[in-house]
């Protein structure tokens, strides 16, 4: 039997939907709709600053961070402690590109719409990959289905986190991998290991699954296996501790048994979700290998937090299953054997992309696990009226603030407290600070006081600081109190 001859250059000719005429069409595309999701994204931030919602301490610390960077500082962040370097937290010297942003808009707000604007050029890359393999309509849905996934609301509704950064540098490299640009999967991976310490691990992933993939880069994908376990390893028992006051890294002590990662079952409600937004075909290609770095540590630790799909531990996770899904699909164009790197468990000859039917259950899936969430998902506040209101108490809040002096030291409660970091140096009133501050700010209300009410916070802060406070404003649950003499 005579084997084929090769197809002649003229049959590896792009579709006709596929020439370079129509090209732009399809960037224009995905850049639109990357705009469109980082202002849904950034429009919630604001609804949450006007309602006065905060879910947790973090846009404080990292406001503080940025102010730090922007004023040429040490990343000392006293809400965390005294003098305590956020470094030596998590390894994220990514975020110095924060101070520029800072010093043009001293503003927490800055900071969410940072991270709403990385998610939506995330969705650019992978949305042009999903219409080029999947076509216009498939392409589009798949691209909306990540962008507007419940791993990407749940960041943006917790507020800013370091994984921001993490999110595009993945969309890119996934991207070029699943194109078989080894090289340019390569740079964006590699800055992955300054966002956190341990998506160091996930570099690891990346460059052992370009090595197996492509041996014509095998040397380079393995190069970056190499460096991403050289940083986890430097940033996790080095760099950490060292920077750390305690002298160990803080998240050690969050691990538990191995076996804790087989149950409860909320962490296998996770892994279902995860395999749905990958479409489920998404689970033969090796990309999806890249998610199991995450998993281990959030599975294995005791964190219940770490196991759900809220807050914002599954945004890492998005691209990596929209690229798996992706890969695994296949490229519709191909009307011949493929060349080059396949998805997983392609034959190197004879295989075919995923029929129709297939491409739209995989792309249905991946939307539809968002979807079955409903209004449980933070953006449809962007569609009720009662969201854009401002908070009831949100006069005696301003007062609150006017209350506060400048250039002080400030104990604050969680409510109010990302507020006061531009023009005060804030502690967290429940936190570890030896220095004593000049004023409080509390909110009676807050969650963070475990509906314990403090009484009177001028009360509390002499009784706590163990000298005299005086109160300077009260309305409404938000109480100002400072020592005598502070102006």
């Amino acid at each position: 039997m005579t084997r084929s001859p090769d197809p002649a250059p003229s049959d590896l000719a792009p579709a006709p939907s596929d020439r370079p005429a129509r090209r732009p069409a399809r960037l224009v595309a995905a850049l639109l709709l990357g705009a469109v999701g980082a202002a849904a994204f950034g429009l919630r931030g604001v609804q949450q600053w006007r309602g006065l919602e905060a879910s947790s301490w973090d846009l404080a610390i990292f406001s503080q961070l940025a102010r730090a960077y922007s004023e040429l500082r040490a990343p000392i962040v006293p809400i965390k402690g005294d003098g305590f370097n956020l470094l030596g937290d998590h390894f994220h010297p990514i975020l110095v590109l924060l101070g520029p942003i800072w010093a043009a808009w001293p503003s927490p707000l800055a900071l969410l719409w940072t991270q709403a604007v990385l998610f939506g050029v995330s969705a650019v890359p992978l949305t042009r990959l999903a219409i080029d393999r999947l076509g216009w309509a498939a392409g589009l849905i798949a691209g909306a289905a990540y962008l507007f996934g419940f791993g990407l609301q749940a960041a943006a509704d917790v507020q800013f986190h370091e994984i921001a950064f993490a999110v595009p540098l993945l969309a890119f490299s996934l991207s070029a991998l699943v194109r078989g640009r080894m090289p340019a999967a390569i740079a964006w991976a590699a800055p992955l290991v300054l966002v956190k310490e341990d998506l160091g691990l996930t570099v690891v992933v990346l460059g052992l699954v370009i090595a197996v993939r492509d041996p014509r880069v095998r040397r380079a994908g393995l190069a970056l296996a190499a460096w991403g376990a050289l940083w986890f390893v430097l940033s996790t028992f080095v760099i950490l501790p060292l920077l750390n006051p305690a002298g160990h890294y803080d998240y050690g002590g969050n691990l538990g048994s191995p076996l804790d990662v087989l149950g409860p079952a909320e962490k296998w409600l996770t892994v279902l979700m995860l395999l749905l937004a990958a479409g489920v075909i998404g689970a033969r290609s090796p990309i999806i290998l890249a998610m199991l770095p995450t998993l281990a540590w959030r599975f294995a630790g005791n964190v219940e937090f770490y196991w759900g799909w809220y807050w914002h531990y599954n945004a890492v996770l998005m691209p990596i299953a929209l690229g798996a899904m992706l890969d695994a699909l296949g490229d519709r164009r191909d009307r011949r054997d493929p060349v080059g790197p396949q998805p997983w468990g392609a034959r190197r000859r004879g295989r075919r992309p995923a029929r129709g039917l297939v491409r739209w259950t995989a792309v249905g899936a991946s939307a539809a696990v968002t979807l079955m969430l409903g209004s449980a998902m933070p953006l449809a506040n962007l569609a009720r009226e009662s969201a854009w209101e401002p908070s009831a108490r949100s006069a005696a809040a301003e007062g609150a603030l006017t209350a506060v002096p400048r250039d002080v030291v400030v104990a604050s409660d969680i409510t109010l407290m990302a507020r006061v970091v531009p023009s005060d140096d804030v502690q967290w009133v429940h936190g570890t600070n030896t220095r004593v501050p000049e004023c409080v700010l509390v909110d009676r209300e807050a969650f963070s006081w475990g509906g314990q009410d403090p009484g009177n916070a001028a009360s509390w802060a002499s009784g706590n600081y163990g000298t005299a406070f005086e109160s300077r404003y009260a309305q409404d649950g938000f109480e100002v109190a400072c020592q005598p003499g502070v102006a």
